[in-house]
């Protein structure tokens, strides 16, 4: 049966998503990642050298996406903030990743400049504000992560935190703080 590399690779960073981002780096295993992915720990040496290799694939791929899936709109900037809150609801371990990078690899976290770079600049172009653009970007991502990154004794005292009524609440909330944002800067 000849092996098929591409389809290995992506088994091993769906496995590594799901093991880094519940365990970070230094608790992550590659035995469980390699047995989650139906390879064996040399695959994973082969492909990523490693598993700092890895960690670091899998981060700079979860970041990608997200850029790809989320891509600013510097004329709906409260929009935008609404559609990154709603990836955060649908993909948490994106989130999750960059907090184990932040506080275990923060070198690893230099990786994304360009893509924050081209989105200050989306932004920068969109209007003069008084903020600075990197000043907006940083507003809105704290906005629309601030439920997710919230201890969950806190956002537990919530109603039913997850039925769709509350997480859409709470989207308008990260929509509404945005516009009013960008309205006190015009």
């Amino acid at each position: 049966m000849a092996r098929d590399a591409a389809a290995t690779r992506e088994r091993i960073l769906a496995a590594a998503t799901d093991e880094f981002s519940a365990h970070g780096l230094a608790g992550g295993r590659v035995e469980r990642i390699a047995a989650q992915a139906q390879c064996n720990v040399r695959m994973i040496y082969a492909y990523y050298g490693g598993k700092v290799g890895l960690f670091d694939t899998t981060l700079a791929e979860a970041l990608r996406r997200m850029a790809e899936n989320v891509p600013p709109r510097p004329e709906d900037l409260a929009g935008w903030a609404g559609d990154v809150f709603d990836h955060h609801q649908h993909f948490p371990e994106v989130l999750r990743l960059s907090m184990w990078a932040q506080l275990e690899r923060p070198e690893a976290l230099a990786e994304p400049r360009e893509v924050y770079q081209n989105k200050a600049l989306a932004v920068a172009t969109a209007a003069a504000r008084p903020l600075s653009a990197v000043d907006v970007l940083v507003f809105i991502y704290a906005i629309a992560q601030a439920w997710q990154l919230s201890p969950k004794g806190l956002t537990a005292l919530a109603e039913n935190p997850a039925n769709s009524h509350g997480i859409a609440a709470r989207r308008q909330s990260v929509v509404t703080a945005v516009e009013r944002m960008l309205q006190a800067q015009s």
